[in-house]
């Protein structure tokens, strides 16, 4: 008889290594995978779509824990600037940017893959996306020691411009696809796309940060600082929305919620508004992120 491989372990398997295998194909072929960075946008979006459209729209409606979180948010970020910047202005900087920076557009659907609440997941990543675009520019002063020639409305633009196509249109899109049944169809049962497309796009955003430290060879004190940093700022937001949600009974869910966040988005913001040293942290937020949520998938997956 011949030898048939039995399939179904062996995609088990490989799903569970996806993210480790992502982020060693991003950093070995960081020179090949790095010119794929204009892809980043567009993935994102056919990301976000797939993850819409198996969602129960009567579900996304706020809860008293979506305000919880982002008050933590909000007040945790400003608490630890000013403990931080008589220490190190660029690390509270950093530090700051990784906790106010708001939820990852992949967070669905990792929490999918955690069992967890993804409706909950994708309404706070509309609402913390849309909060953070406010609340940026009106503390943008202050974490530049009043220094800055940039308006709150020029500011929240540039912000908001970047979060309507990437996130509000993929759920429009979404929702006009639901009055489509044939089509509908179709993308319902491939909805299991997302992760995947999620870990291409992880190969080409950790290919471009390795491209980046790589090619600028900056290290010293500060640049450890900020990757130890964000390291505890990471581990502490996971761990404190799952004790937050855990009353609610949304362990997996407010702990992604509030620990993964929109590291493109941070480095975009260091990049463009501070000293480029300020994107280490976020740049190291995404490693320290991705490793946090491959123990997870793993536990969850070898468990079962």
């Amino acid at each position: 008889m011949p030898i048939t491989l039995n399939e179904k372990p062996m995609l088990k398997i490989l799903r569970r290594y996806t993210m480790p295998i992502s982020i060693l194909l991003g950093m070995v072929g960081y020179k090949w995978f790095g010119y794929l960075h204009f892809l980043t946008p567009y993935l994102i979006f056919s990301m976000l779509f797939f993850t819409f459209s198996k969602i129960n729209y009567a579900h996304l409606r706020p809860t008293i824990l979506h305000l919880w979180l982002i008050l933590i948010q909000l007040i945790f970020s400003i608490v630890v600037f000013y403990l931080l910047r008589s220490f190190d202005i660029l690390l509270a900087q950093g530090i700051m940017i990784c906790i106010f920076c708001p939820t990852a557009t992949a967070a669905a659907v990792l929490t999918q893959k955690l069992r967890g609440n993804i409706e909950f997941v994708a309404s706070y990543t509309l609402y913390a996306n849309l909060v953070m675009a406010v609340f940026i520019p009106l503390v943008y002063p202050i974490m530049q020691q009043n220094n800055s020639n940039i308006g709150f409305f020029s500011l929240f633009m540039k912000i908001f411009s970047m979060i309507f196509p990437l996130l509000i249109c993929p759920f429009l899109l979404s929702f006009v696809v639901r009055r489509l049944p044939k089509i509908n169809d179709i993308v319902a049962k491939n909805s299991g796309l997302a992760f995947y497309i999620w870990s291409f796009s992880l190969i080409i955003v950790i290919a471009k940060l390795t491209k980046n430290f790589i090619e600028d060879q900056v290290i010293g004190l500060s640049v450890i600082a900020l990757m130890l940093g964000a390291l505890v700022v990471c581990l502490l937001q996971f761990f404190v929305g799952k004790l937050v949600g855990k009353p609610y009974g949304q362990t997996i869910a407010a702990g992604q919620a509030l620990g993964q966040k929109n590291t493109i988005f941070a480095i975009w913001l260091a990049n463009s508004y501070f000293n480029p040293v300020v994107a280490t942290s976020a740049g190291a937020y995404i490693i320290w992120q991705t490793i946090f949520n491959t123990i997870q998938i793993y536990l969850v997956e070898k468990n079962e």
